[in-house]
């Protein structure tokens, strides 16, 4: 049986991708889905110290019917050529569709973390969960990984704060060990 390996999740919007143009609450078509160069930065530096990635994202616009499920998959296919173009890895990625804030892999809930860990032999002890939201820092810590908060201003339980993409991509050179 292989060693449980550690991993850094991602949330999406805001994180991996800007968020929605024009004030939008769903990124609707790929055209309109741009990557940042930063993220891109984080996951070079997350691969090269041995640490799996994984994208958890909530995305229930296509519950709410207001973005097609041929659509989002269109954007994440893009998210994956343009890591591999980039010579980068991403083990996967979860999506909750649902709009029932109870479901256990809607975010706070952290049912897409411990599906990934399941799935993929994850050790959640040694993974960091890294999102632009509060319920993004509340699902890693009831996952037990530790917990980046990028943003301004506090995010209580968060273990970590940061500003911005910038400021993570320095964060995680200075912060992950090789593994």
């Amino acid at each position: 049986m292989k060693t449980p390996r550690p991993c850094v999740f991602f949330d999406r919007d805001g994180i991996v991708n800007a968020p929605p143009p024009g004030g939008a609450r769903y990124i609707e078509r790929v055209e309109d889905f741009r990557i940042y160069p930063d993220f891109l930065d984080a996951l070079r530096i997350v691969n090269a110290r041995g640490y799996e990635a994984v994208i958890v994202t909530n995305q229930k616009g296509v519950a709410k019917g207001l973005v097609k499920e041929a659509a989002l998959m269109a954007m994440h296919s893009h998210l994956y050529t343009t890591v591999l173009q980039h010579g980068l890895r991403l083990l996967d990625i979860r999506i909750s569709t649902t709009a029932d804030n109870a479901h256990p892999s809607r975010k706070p809930n952290p049912g897409m973390l411990l599906g990934a860990a399941a799935d993929h032999g994850l050790d959640l002890a040694r993974s960091w969960m890294i999102g632009d939201h509060d319920y993004d820092v509340e699902a890693g810590r009831r996952a037990g990984c530790r917990t980046v908060f990028v943003g301004a201003g506090e995010m209580p339980g968060a273990d970590f704060i940061v500003p911005d993409m910038p400021a993570l991509v320095k964060f995680l050179d200075a912060q992950l060990e090789r593994v």
